[in-house]
């Protein structure tokens, strides 16, 4: 023990060393960003993990009287941590995003093309959700998402992968970093738009009819069943994309270069 502690010194030296503690205010705002965009993402794909490789199965195997008890108590709630999490990841992730950026060429022109061509995806990706998947045939729209998805990277590469004039007046490709996070991010992004724009809203309904069902013997309408179907493919598709996305967010921070710019 004594001869630990008279080592103590050199290896507090060493780690001074090694260790480089964050140097001005955006690496310590860097740093909160990161860390908000990890706690919240670890709850919204957590909770997102939880509905589809728990949830769905128990609903399954529950009757109707039991639903009427668990799910205006479970889903609620659920949701709640669900969606906010997804918003504070992404809301973070953007903010970290910009400051990246910011240090590339063409700073807003970038963030621009991106968020459009994200958009563009998920409005074709909504507008399909609003089409008629029944059981069986979910693989379908996976199979058009994928390509869509694909295509979407395809495009951000070629769209923001392109040197560009920084604020010094220097020719500078945009960083495999930025591009990983481009890709990324834009997952992400469709992912929230799925969960406040799809999956919440039908879930919201469900909830309210299932509970009307329980304490007041309200029939739950026709349309429960379409909307239910619409929140599940939504959801899955989440979780397939949140596959890719965890791959290219953590690529953002490997030393290699995952693309070639």
């Amino acid at each position: 023990m004594l001869e630990w502690i008279s080592d103590l010194p050199a290896l507090l030296a060493l780690a001074q060393t090694k260790v480089r503690p964050p140097d001005g205010w955006n690496d310590h705002i860097q740093l909160l960003l990161r860390w908000i965009h990890f706690i919240a993402g670890i709850i919204w794909i957590g909770f997102l993990y939880f509905f589809n490789f728990v949830n769905v199965s128990l609903m399954k195997s529950l009757d109707g009287p039991t639903k009427g008890k668990v799910i205006p108590q479970l889903m609620p709630r659920a949701l709640w941590w669900f969606r906010w999490g997804a918003l504070m990841t992404v809301l973070a992730g953007i903010f970290y995003f910009i400051i990246i950026l910011h240090s590339e060429p063409e700073t807003w022109v970038n963030f621009g093309k991106w968020f459009g061509v994200v958009l563009v995806a998920f409005v074709i990706i909504f507008f399909l959700l609003r089409q008629s998947f029944p059981v069986g045939k979910g693989w379908i729209l996976g199979v058009i998402v994928g390509l869509l998805v694909s295509v979407m990277a395809v495009v951000l590469l070629k769209l923001m992968g392109h040197e560009g004039v920084t604020r010094t007046g220097a020719i500078q490709a945009i960083s495999t970093r930025a591009l990983s996070i481009a890709i990324g991010g834009g997952l992400g992004v469709i992912m929230l738009f799925n969960v406040w724009g799809v999956i919440w809203p039908a879930q919201k309904r469900i909830i309210a009819w299932t509970y009307d069902n329980a304490e007041k013997g309200t029939a739950i309408p026709a349309e429960s069943a379409v909307l239910a179907r619409r929140a599940f493919l939504a959801s899955r598709m989440n979780t397939w994309l949140s596959f890719p996305m965890l791959l290219f967010m953590a690529t953002a921070g490997q030393p290699y270069a995952l693309f070639s710019v």
